[in-house]
């Protein structure tokens, strides 16, 4: 998969394979934990821009897990996403 950055036109490079992302959903007005997914992180290297893609086709666990706190623990999400 290509990327290319719509801000200067670069292709994205990968930074970092195997970064944590935990999604989120909606609960009346807050946001609630629901899934742990692993994804690669990219970034343009001329402007910085990053971007998180290239998701598994199965999360790491889901938030009904007796077990969901620790494995955020472990993993420790470089982000959280609504």
């Amino acid at each position: 998969m290509m990327m290319v950055c719509v801000l200067d036109g670069s292709f994205l490079k990968i930074k970092t394979n195997g970064v944590t992302v935990e999604e989120l959903m909606p609960n009346g007005k807050r946001w609630a934990p629901y899934k742990l997914w692993q994804a690669d992180l990219y970034i343009c290297e001329r402007c910085g821009y990053e971007v998180v893609a290239g998701f598994g086709q199965r999360p790491i666990a889901e938030h009904y897990q007796a077990d969901y706190p620790q494995l955020v623990e472990r993993h420790q999400p470089f982000v959280r996403a609504k």
